[in-house]
């Protein structure tokens, strides 16, 4: 006969640290939360989720975008805080500025020493638009409950519009850090650049001459970032670490949808 495990009704043993992504869900698991999860298993992290939409897709073609009541969502949040601990949480796709914005309000009332890695995904590779333009306090608020925002060059020009790349990356940067995604620069295309503490820029350029495109590899990239935080990483090492992930990644094969590599801990 089977014995009945008793767990501890306050906190569940395990051996992994807790990581959180919220986060929409993609059917083909190329991008949003089961990408997530993959990237964060592979840094030997245990994932949990919180799905804000389902959505319509495969690997080439988005068709439909159903969004999480809020308050569904933030039921889901505050369940997984009473159970787990949390002190990472990487955010994909929400609905709007404003719910996001109540999203980051609750993480922190919750744990207000938490990592918040947003990563600010306005439009799907299909041209699906998630995000419509807010009123640019929003914005500001929203960047100063973030400790990393991870835009692409697409992202962040849209983002501010009046406003010239190099300014909006002087504005954002004096609220909060930025990992600056270079797979959609003119110019040295994939070199990447971080900003943090409102005064250092440092290049993060490729580490192979060439890559095979990925369906989600923004999604690899942000959930890397947020593991390696979580695993006690500085923030310009856990950027570079994130960097050389999402290549071995996106070099996995020759396919839209990549295989990971699991890592060792630090």
């Amino acid at each position: 006969m089977l014995k009945q495990v008793q767990h501890d009704n306050h906190f569940m043993q395990n051996d992994k640290k807790y990581i959180l992504s919220i986060a929409g869900f993609d059917p083909s698991s190329g991008a949003g939360l089961s990408q997530d999860i993959k990237t964060f298993e592979a840094h030997n992290l245990y994932g949990l989720s919180v799905c804000t939409a389902i959505t319509v897709q495969n690997d080439v073609d988005f068709k439909q975008c159903i969004w999480t009541n809020p308050e569904i969502i933030s039921a889901q949040i505050e369940t997984l805080f009473e159970r787990f601990e949390i002190s990472v949480v990487k955010i994909g796709i929400v609905e709007s500025w404003d719910i996001l914005l109540d999203i980051l309000k609750q993480l922190k009332q919750l744990n207000p020493d938490i990592k918040i890695v947003l990563d600010p995904i306005l439009k799907a590779s299909s041209g699906f638009d998630f995000h419509s333009k807010t009123h640019q306090n929003t914005l500001n608020s929203i960047w100063k409950y973030c400790d990393i925002i991870t835009p692409n060059y697409d992202e962040i020009k849209y983002l501010y519009p009046e406003l010239n790349i190099q300014n909006t990356i002087e504005h954002i940067s004096s609220l909060t850090n930025i990992y600056l995604k270079g797979g959609h620069r003119e110019d040295k295309k994939g070199w990447d650049e971080l900003y943090y503490n409102r005064i250092v820029m440092v290049n993060i350029p490729p580490n192979t001459e060439t890559i095979s495109e990925k369906h989600g590899s923004g999604c690899v990239l942000s959930s890397a970032l947020a593991s390696n935080l979580a695993l006690d990483f500085s923030l310009e090492d856990a950027s570079k670490l994130a960097k050389y992930y999402t290549e071995r990644f996106l070099n996995s094969n020759t396919g839209l949808l990549g295989s990971h590599t699991y890592q060792t801990q630090k």
